[in-house]
């Protein structure tokens, strides 16, 4: 599959399969965010593989209660290590954890395994879920497994719609 074909073809998915993901095809949507690109290559970023029935259950609680969640046999949370901020006035933790999990989502996508980005969670409750440091940010997580679903495309707009040339 190529880069092109990961993109259009990936969707969010919100329903998983009984079936856990062979360790192969986990270390390689790990890798897949390990290869990206970040502020000066610092790499400062954290993903916590979460496993674990239980812990997973305590998250779809942090999540609002999305049940989905919890049936995916992995749910990976990304975290920022450093609130660096770069010369454009930026903190490079969300931009570089966000890079980093797209990424993740587009080898999960071509190894046949679903994904859905999350924003909506309790930050201090995930925090206290997986012990993590009160100065690290969780930036986003997703849910990791086959599909039980193939969604229609949603809508996008119309590159008009957002891209200019030159001005704003």
């Amino acid at each position: 599959m190529d880069v092109k074909a990961a993109i259009q073809g990936r969707r969010s998915i919100r329903s998983y399969a009984p079936k856990d993901i062979e360790e192969d095809k986990l270390q390689a949507v790990l890798e897949a965010g390990r290869l990206a690109p970040s502020a000066a290559n610092l790499q400062d970023w954290k993903f916590i593989v979460v496993k674990d029935g239980a812990t997973r259950k305590k998250l779809v609680d942090a999540a609002g209660g999305q049940q989905f969640v919890g049936t995916a046999p992995v749910v990976l949370v990304g975290c920022g290590t450093v609130d660096k901020i770069m010369h454009c006035g930026q903190y490079t933790y969300p931009i570089d954890v966000s890079i980093a999990l797209s990424f993740m989502i587009l080898e999960a996508h071509e190894l046949g395994l679903g994904t859905c980005w999350l924003g909506h969670f309790d930050e201090n409750e995930v925090k206290k879920i997986l012990n993590i440091p009160p100065q690290i940010r969780v930036v986003a997580m997703t849910p990791l497994g086959y599909p039980a679903e193939n969604p229609d495309p949603r809508p996008r707009k119309e590159l008009s719609d957002f891209v200019s040339y030159e001005t704003f």
